[in-house]
C-alpha cells in the first residue's frame, strides 16, 4: 500500500508539473512571421524556439518568406518599410512566450546561408500579454465604433543579405515595435546542413535575378 501510494504522488506531482508548463497566455496562440526585402529571396531552413519555460521547439516554421518582387525593378529593397507587416509564418499554439528564437536560412540572393540567435528581452513578453484598447482599423467607421481590446502578439523577423535579422513586435491594428536588429554568422555546412553538396533549394525568380544582376545588393542598408 505504502508503495502504491508514492506511486500516486509521483503521478500527480507530474501531472501538476505538466499542467504548470501549459502556457498562460489571453489568446490562443502568438504568431510568428518572416519577410524578406524586395528582391532578397531567402529559404527559411528552420525557425527553434526556447520558450519562457524553458522548453524547447524545433523547427517550428521554415520555408519562403514574404517578399516583394516587382517586376522592371521598380522595388525598393533599400532598408525596411516604416510599417512593417506580420510576414508570412504560423501561429504557434502550445508554445509559450519565447526567449530566444534560433534561425537559420538560405539568402538566395548571394547566396549564402546563415544562422543567428534572436534575443526576445523580457519587455517584449510583458507587451505581448498587455490589453490595449484601440479602434477597430478594419472598419471605415471605426470612429465611432466602441473600442476593441488588442495585443502585440506577432512577432516578424526580416531576413537581410550579409546576415542581417531585424525583429518586430506588432498586432492586429497596431504599430510596431522594433525588438533589435542581429547579426548572424555564416553557416559553415551551407545550405540543408551540407547535404545537397552545396545546392540551394530555390533558384531566385527571374524579376530578383534581374534586379541583382543589373544594381547589386544594398549591403549596409539593413
Amino acid at each position: 500500500m505504502r508503495a502504491f501510494l508514492l506511486a500516486l504522488s509521483a503521478m500527480l506531482l507530474a501531472g501538476c508539473a505538466l499542467a504548470n508548463s501549459k502556457p498562460v497566455m489571453p489568446y490562443d496562440a502568438w504568431f510568428l512571421g518572416i519577410g524578406a526585402p524586395s528582391y532578397m529571396e531567402v529559404w527559411v531552413e528552420s525557425v527553434d524556439v526556447i520558450d519562457q519555460q524553458g522548453l524547447i521547439f524545433e523547427r517550428v516554421s521554415g520555408g519562403s518568406a514574404a517578399i516583394q518582387t516587382p517586376a522592371n525593378g521598380k522595388g525598393n529593397p533599400t532598408g525596411w518599410p516604416k510599417r512593417v507587416g506580420s510576414g508570412k509564418g504560423k501561429h504557434l499554439r502550445g508554445i509559450d512566450l519565447p526567449e530566444f528564437l534560433f534561425v537559420r536560412w538560405q539568402s538566395l540572393a548571394e547566396p549564402q546561408t546563415y544562422h543567428a540567435k534572436v534575443i526576445i528581452p523580457q519587455w517584449v513578453r510583458e507587451e505581448m500579454v498587455k490589453p490595449k484598447e484601440i479602434p477597430n482599423c478594419a472598419r471605415k467607421d471605426k470612429d465611432q465604433l466602441p473600442l476593441i481590446i488588442e495585443y502585440h502578439y506577432i512577432i516578424t523577423l526580416g531576413l537581410a543579405p550579409g546576415g542581417i535579422v531585424k525583429a518586430w513586435l506588432t498586432g492586429d491594428c497596431l504599430d510596431p515595435l522594433e525588438i533589435g536588429r542581429f547579426v548572424g554568422q555564416v553557416h559553415k555546412e551551407g545550405p540543408s546542413q551540407g547535404q545537397t553538396q552545396g545546392v540551394y533549394a530555390l533558384p531566385l525568380s527571374p524579376a530578383s535575378k534581374a534586379y541583382v544582376e543589373k544594381n547589386g545588393i544594398p549591403y549596409g542598408s539593413w
